[in-house]
């Protein structure tokens, strides 16, 4: 099994820009606050994450990656094997989950209610707070 490291930073825009197999179109897409599990043709060495405060990566074994989202917006993760060769290179975007929830506009007030199966105000991350602190002072 290949010993997995784990760099996260601007090394991940100069992996990207200088990667031999294409990022797929659609890319992977997380739900906020969720995990998604992505299985890897072969064993990987280096793990990297454009940008940590949007997605996370950890590592379940050589061959299997866990991508969770940790704040809304769009970043990349790049695979390497031993050899230094990209295993996926693909562009990332973390999403809201719309499935049992209302949000309720104020004026400049946004609130997200939990409806499952009653409506209930729902646990705001850091990011969806600075989301709709951004969003408000727009208005």
């Amino acid at each position: 099994m290949a010993k997995l490291s784990l760099h996260i930073g601007l090394g991940a825009l100069l992996a990207a820009s200088i990667s031999a197999v294409p990022a797929l179109a659609a890319g992977i897409e997380v739900t906020m606050n969720q995990a998604k599990i992505v299985k890897l043709a072969r064993d990987a060495d280096t793990i990297i994450v454009g940008n940590p405060e949007i997605a996370d990566a950890s590592v379940q074994d050589a061959s299997t990656v866990i991508l969770t989202g940790k704040g809304f917006g769009v970043t990349n993760v790049v695979v390497l094997d031993d050899q230094g060769t990209p295993i996926i290179d693909e562009q990332i975007t973390v999403t809201r989950s719309t499935a049992s929830s209302v949000r309720i506009y104020r004026r400049s007030e946004v609130q997200t209610l939990s409806c499952t199966p009653y409506c209930e105000s729902s646990y705001k991350t850091d990011a969806e707070r600075t989301s709709e602190a951004e969003m408000s002072a727009g208005q």
